[in-house]
């Protein structure tokens, strides 16, 4: 990605929303300041397998369309600048001895779109943070169907074998001293993240995701 330093107009940055960091910590779900970190009443009767969830922006408005422009048509201008105003921020969640692990796309759908947007956020945002990103570690079983066009039952079952570490690649690889990032441009039900942490619970014990943005309901 090249960084833009290009000023964002008043409209549009009216419909930019920056998600709090008053949220449950499990899920990233937006609490009260009051009850945050949580954890939220979902993630007490069916806890996530990632330790902590983060996310930049909601998924709504320009930021919706800057993301679809991104993965449909290749313009990635406006996501440069949503990572860039949020440099601050990414600094204060992610440390250069941390590792970034993109969720891994399937094969035919990365060779049809000829690109891996997990990839390149990890990528910006390891330029941005000074750590670094490894998409080798994490890898995709199978061909799952789209996860956009099924029930929130049907994304758990779709997903629930996708995803298998490297054993082998993992095995050469330096010790890692920092954390592990499950890194995705958005999260809706929490089911991929989900499944990925936990395939990640072979090297890992936690597990930290980040998404650039996030779906909200009406009111949060």
């Amino acid at each position: 990605m090249d960084k833009t330093s290009e000023a964002c107009c008043a409209s549009c940055l009216s419909q930019i929303h920056p998600l709090s960091t008053s949220h449950c910590k499990l899920c990233g779900k937006a609490l009260p300041e009051a009850l945050s970190p949580g954890p939220c009443g979902k993630c007490l009767s069916d806890k996530p397998a990632q330790t902590s969830t983060h996310s930049l922006y909601a998924y709504k408005g320009v930021v919706r369309d800057a993301l679809l422009g991104w993965k449909l048509q290749g313009q990635d201008a406006a996501v440069c600048w949503l990572l860039e105003v949020a440099q601050s921020r990414l600094q204060k969640l992610i440390q250069p001895e941390d590792v970034l692990i993109p969720i891994p796309m399937p094969l035919s759908r990365m060779r049809k779109q000829g690109r891996h947007h997990a990839a390149d956020l990890c990528k910006a945002i390891a330029e941005a943070t000074g750590c670094t990103w490894d998409w080798k570690i994490l890898r995709r079983q199978g061909e799952q169907a789209r996860q956009s066009a099924l029930s929130a039952a049907a994304r758990r079952k779709n997903l629930r074998k996708a995803f298998v570490v490297d054993a082998d690649y993992w095995s050469k690889r330096a010790n890692v001293k920092g954390r592990i990032w499950v890194i995705d441009d958005i999260i809706t039900t929490g089911m991929t993240v989900h499944f990925a942490s936990k395939a990640l619970h072979s090297i890992c014990n936690e597990i930290h995701v980040l998404s650039l943005t996030r779906t909200v309901k009406d009111g949060e």
